[in-house]
């Protein structure tokens, strides 16, 4: 049988805080069971934040309980602090993702702490969720272990340092993101080789921009290092809006085209992400899509892995 390869579509999330009109609630579920229809398994639908800060996410409860209602989807929420992952469980999310910026400068626009604060908050979480929420997972993405639009390089070491402090408080999901989009093959293959000696199999994926254009030639460095779960956006919509010049997430229609022409299994239909893409202009008419697949047609030479 051909491997699997997990996908996280994580534009409900990632994509819609930096659209530039809130998507409507009905839509935005629509928009959801398209993808799971599509056979999209994992989903991040939303996050945990004051709505003063992120508006396109305050619906985020709402969608959360529609979402556990699609049968055999894991529904994921993001919250970057204790009482946000109480909201997530509240709500019902099968998966609670916190993130850890690695770069001083990220941490304090986005959370308004140091890294290591913020690793000291997410033992707090671990430890709440032990006792009240053990049936509910928590993975923590390394935000910025590539680099950062605001402090610059990331040494490496400091990426280790942080990915090992996580799994000492209890994460056992830890996942890199290239927060900004400027990783390179070269630099994927080292930062994920350096982790994973340092933690082993508690590194579990990768989410990846495409800032520099290089966000599938990522995906596949850190599939040739034995990764097995990518994020990524229908259209390629997305970045961050405390990251100053990030751009959009690699492209699931592109990305599991690479995946299932090279022989790995996602699950995912090509047609159905295709059709998805409709639901999301409808909800989003002013919004840039993107995407090579979408763009060329889906070629008679390709064949779904089985």
């Amino acid at each position: 049988m051909s491997e699997m390869v997990t996908i996280c579509e994580v534009g409900p999330r990632d994509g819609l805080q930096m659209a530039k009109s809130i998507m409507a609630t009905e839509a935005k579920c629509a928009w959801i069971a398209g993808l799971a229809a599509a056979g999209v398994r994992e989903i991040e639908v939303g996050s945990f934040v004051p709505a003063r800060l992120i508006p396109q996410m305050a619906d985020t409860g709402a969608v959360v309980r529609f979402a556990r209602t699609l049968p055999g989807l894991t529904v994921v929420a993001l919250a970057p602090n204790l009482r946000g992952a109480e909201a997530a469980v509240d709500a019902g999310a099968h998966r609670v993702s916190v993130p850890v910026s690695v770069s001083a400068g990220h941490s304090r626009a986005n959370l308004n702490r140091t890294p290591d604060e913020q690793v000291a908050v997410v033992g707090a979480i671990v430890d709440w969720m032990r006792a009240h929420a053990p049936q509910v997972e928590l993975e923590v993405a390394c935000s910025t272990a590539f680099g950062c639009s605001i402090d610059g390089v990331v040494p490496e070491d400091e990426v280790v340092r942080i990915a090992a402090a996580l799994a000492a408080a209890g994460v056992s999901q830890i996942g890199l993101a290239d927060t900004v989009g400027y990783a390179n093959p070269a630099q994927i293959r080292s930062v994920v080789r350096a982790v994973r000696a340092e933690i082993g199999p508690a590194l579990v994926g990768l989410h990846l921009h495409d800032t520099m254009g290089l966000g599938i030639a990522n995906a596949l460095a850190g599939l040739e290092e034995g990764i097995r779960d990518f994020d990524s956006a229908l259209a390629g919509l997305g970045g961050c809006p405390f990251a100053p010049g990030a751009s959009g997430n690699i492209v699931t229609e592109d990305l599991v085209f690479m995946l299932e022409s090279m022989g790995f299994v996602t699950g995912i239909d090509l047609d159905g992400l295709i059709a998805a893409r409709a639901l999301l202009h409808a909800g989003l008419p002013g919004e840039a899509m993107h995407g090579q697949v979408a763009r060329a047609g889906i070629p008679r030479t390709f064949q779904r892995a089985a």
